[in-house]
């Protein structure tokens, strides 16, 4: 029988303010922070108005991917994007559009 390695979300969280480029999530404690390994579970969405800017996620030095394009929302109401994933190019980085904040949660270095 296969074994699964199972986690569920994470110890560590980061607050990615609006309009920030490539923030390194890393652990509160940590001097340098993040790196290969680390686990990113779900970024929480939390718009700022019904106009949120666009928000990317990058695995170290791989390119960018988009999670949330801009758009109009519907409310204001936050909302998770599950991620899932272990990094294996580098720290996570963030990158936030205008009008959106996020909180970005998992195992950090």
């Amino acid at each position: 029988m296969a074994r699964f390695q199972t986690m569920a979300g994470g110890n560590d969280y980061q607050d990615i303010a609006a309009s920030q480029s490539n923030v390194v999530l890393a652990r509160a404690s940590a001097s340098a922070g993040g790196g290969v390994g680390d686990y990113l579970s779900h970024v929480l969405v939390i718009p700022e108005t019904v106009a949120a800017g666009t928000i990317s996620v990058q695995d170290g030095s791989a390119t960018a991917v988009n999670i949330f394009i801009a758009g109009t929302l519907p409310s204001l109401v936050p909302f998770a994007i599950p991620v899932q994933s272990y990094s294996v190019n580098g720290a996570w980085k963030i990158t936030t559009g205008a009008n959106v904040h996020v909180r970005a949660v998992g195992n950090f270095s």
